[in-house]
């Protein structure tokens, strides 16, 4: 049951509400948290990744933003593991300077491209719930010697380094955040994961996005189409992990009985070899699609059809 002040999540929010700009200063806030100075967005862009229902778009958002400056800004979002997300991350980047980027014009006009990435599961193996990626060069034979940009370079470009040149990635681990709130960003993570937003938060856009962002304020259209994405994404989460533990179980007992036979390190091998096909066999009873199966099992298309 959804009451009165219970707020969508932002991901369907930011594509389905946000793109008036009168509500910019909720995106707005959330940058200006991350990157640690006040952003203005000019218009929020169209890219290939809008799409009108959401099926289509499962498992991305992607908004497009440019500010004053014209710099862009890439935000995805991801609710399901995805092995190759860091391959998508510098694939959307690319296409983004690629596609901003006038026939004729010559290359100091390539654009700023920030990429936001909000993902809600584990993505690599780090401690924290925040990364930054920047591009530095920096001497093979010194670490400590890196490149910098010549006078007329930092003339030129109105930057310092190389690194204010290329694309800039924030990676946001929403599920690795348990902490208590202690920074604007804090706050604005916690409403990632859970949704609330308490009436002492002080966070840039979050008080806005209160008021903007309450189920209550949807129309029939709007409810129903929330409530399906919503219905879809536990679904998807319940299919997947059902997999996962009946793929568990059975590999185990399986390794087990081929470990007795043939050896502990063979058995281990083997069993997690069996749990990965059970989990595959799992989720495609279940009628996962075989592009998720994939992707969380790393078996290609051709091997979970034969199954």
């Amino acid at each position: 049951m959804y009451t009165s002040d219970k707020l969508v999540r932002f991901d369907w929010a930011i594509k389905r509400l946000l793109r008036n700009k009168a509500d910019y200063c909720i995106v707005e806030g959330l940058l200006t948290a991350l990157l640690g100075k006040k952003i203005f967005i000019k218009s929020l862009l169209e890219s290939e990744g809008n799409k009108d229902t959401e099926t289509d778009k499962f498992n991305r958002v992607d908004i497009l933003a440019e500010d004053e400056n014209e710099n862009l800004y890439i935000f995805e979002i991801q609710n399901n593991r995805e092995l190759d997300y860091f391959h998508r991350m510098a694939y959307g980047t690319s296409k983004c300077i690629s596609e901003y980027m006038k026939q004729g014009e010559p290359y100091e006009k390539i654009r700023k491209v920030y990429s936001i990435n909000i993902v809600y599961f584990s993505l690599g193996q780090g401690k924290d719930y925040v990364y930054k990626g920047t591009t530095k060069f920096v001497s093979l034979h010194d670490e400590n010697d890196e490149l910098v940009l010549s006078q007329a370079q930092k003339d030129a470009f109105h930057c310092d380094a190389p690194s204010e040149i290329f694309p800039e990635y924030y990676l946001l681990r929403i599920d690795m955040f348990d902490q208590v709130a202690t920074t604007p960003l804090d706050e604005w993570i916690s409403f990632l994961k859970t949704g609330d937003i308490p009436i002492t938060a002080t966070a840039p856009g979050l008080q806005e996005a209160r008021e903007r962002l309450r189920v209550d304020l949807l129309n029939d259209a709007e409810k129903n189409d929330y409530y399906r994405m919503m219905e879809n994404l536990r679904y998807q989460r319940s299919v997947i992990e059902t997999g996962r533990a009946e793929g568990r179980a059975e590999g185990r007992a399986e390794g087990r009985a081929e470990g007795r036979a043939e050896g502990r390190a063979e058995g281990l091998a083997e069993g997690a070899a069996q749990a990965n096909l059970a989990n595959a066999k799992s989720m495609k009873a279940l009628g996962v699609d075989v592009n998720i199966i994939s992707q969380v099992t790393g078996l290609s298309a051709d091997a979970i059809s034969a199954l």
